[in-house]
């Protein structure tokens, strides 16, 4: 029986290992994602920002955000403070025999699963300021959101919190992640105002294509493949034949949204616009992702593939209502993970027979109006101490060479008469 409990505890540390490798590897989605999305004169200092998110995010999350966000006690809404985790230590065979199941996993394998959630959030954010915003403000900025604003509302589900205890449903995420992600780059995007030239002063609206879209579509098939290890590995277990047949629920799921979010983006902007929109199908298969990410296990395939779809649609018009109402978002980060992760929470009790929808909104308000707020503030404050946006001249130079003192792609960039 020894045996057999050890052998369950590997095999569910090492898919915990794996998923949030896979989580990981959507870092790579979101970098690739945003430089085909930006003009090519922006492209390194965005790939600057991701790799240092990801850094900032790891050790803000070991210093203190885990023990936030899992703290060993807490009333419910103040967690109470260990910051022990840096120091390290794990589970031993004896406390694993002696828990009876309840330790099926590592410690160090779940801090690794939820760091990558962090960086994913902030990853978020990273899109829809892109092409204006001081590369130092974003940092700093990142690290009072991996280390205080994300962990606190995590603490408030995930860790035993008080939405919790309400009956708030979110299996990886929709809300946790996503929706606080998309509330701290609306904050900011809000305060930093848009890119020159994208409104007019008539009303109109100016297209800015991004530089690469092949590069946007790899990022986007990136990230696909990592939701995989972002719903699947929010499971948990895998070593039994119940938990073995959720996980691969979790996984057709996960897939059939984003497929649904695809096609009913593409078919959305084709009756819209009378042409296949390319970046309105990425966002529809982001869109989908996202959507699914509060329950991707109690749907049946075809309810997974309406709920993305009605992803794709949702985010074609959120993406064009943001326009309208002169919110520059780039990526389309806002509506992606924003509005259609309200989406997702919404959606829960649609197949969830535990969740109601009065928790799911009481959940989604507070998340959202926590991570705005405090996002806002931290925002304005960085705009009065620092400043957090380039001077005009930098921005129509681009912020390679004013941020980062280099080009991504020289070649093509040194005809600043170009507008590239």
């Amino acid at each position: 029986m020894e045996a057999i409990t050890q052998l369950s505890y590997a095999l569910d540390t090492f898919y915990f290992l794996v998923s949030g490798a896979l989580v990981m590897w959507m870092a790579a989605g979101f970098a690739m994602l945003e430089a085909g999305l930006v003009r090519a004169k922006n492209t390194a200092e965005i790939l600057t920002k991701n790799v240092a998110l990801f850094a900032i995010a790891c050790i803000m999350y070991m210093l203190m955000g885990y023990n936030i966000m899992y703290p060993g006690d807490g009333n419910g809404y103040f967690p109470a403070l260990d910051l022990g985790f840096m120091f390290g230590g794990d589970n031993s065979v004896e406390d694993v025999l002696a828990s009876n199941g309840e330790t099926y996993y590592s410690g160090m394998s779940d801090f690794f699963f939820q760091v990558v959630f962090v960086a994913t959030a902030m990853s978020i954010v990273s899109g829809a300021v892109a092409e204006r915003m001081k590369l130092w403000a974003f940092l700093l900025f990142a690290v009072v959101m991996t280390g205080v604003i994300y962990p606190l509302q995590g603490y408030w589900k995930w860790g035993g919190g008080f939405l919790d205890a309400a009956g708030f449903s979110d299996f990886a995420g929709s809300g946790v992640v996503h929706l606080c992600g998309a509330a701290a780059a609306l904050a900011g995007v809000i305060l930093l105002g848009a890119r020159k030239g994208k409104y007019t002063a008539d009303g109109r609206v100016n297209a800015i294509p991004g530089a690469n879209l092949p590069l946007a579509t790899l990022g986007t098939f990136i990230l696909w493949l990592g939701w995989f290890g972002f719903n699947g590995g929010s499971e948990l277990k895998i070593s039994d034949i119940g938990e073995a047949n959720a996980v691969a629920a979790v996984f057709v799921n996960t897939n059939a949204a984003a497929a649904g979010g695809v096609v009913a983006a593409l078919l959305t902007a084709r009756a819209l616009f009378g042409k296949a929109d390319l970046t309105m199908a990425l966002n529809g298969a982001l869109a989908g992702l996202v959507a699914i990410t509060a329950e991707p296990l109690t749907p049946v395939p075809l309810e997974a593939t309406l709920i993305g779809a009605v992803g794709g649609l949702l985010v074609v018009f959120s993406i064009i209502t943001m326009d309208k109402i002169k919110i520059d978002d780039p990526v389309g980060a806002i509506s992606v993970h924003g509005v259609v992760g309200m989406w997702g929470l919404i959606a829960v009790p649609l197949t969830n027979s535990d969740a109601s929808i009065g928790p799911q909104l009481l959940g989604l308000g507070v998340i959202f109006a926590w991570t705005f707020v405090a996002s806002l503030v931290v925002w304005l404050i960085l705009k009065i101490v620092m400043g957090i946006r380039v001077s005009e001249e930098e921005e129509y130079e681009g912020v390679d060479l004013g941020e980062c003192g280099l080009e991504a792609y020289p070649e093509f960039t040194g005809n600043r008469g170009s507008g590239l």
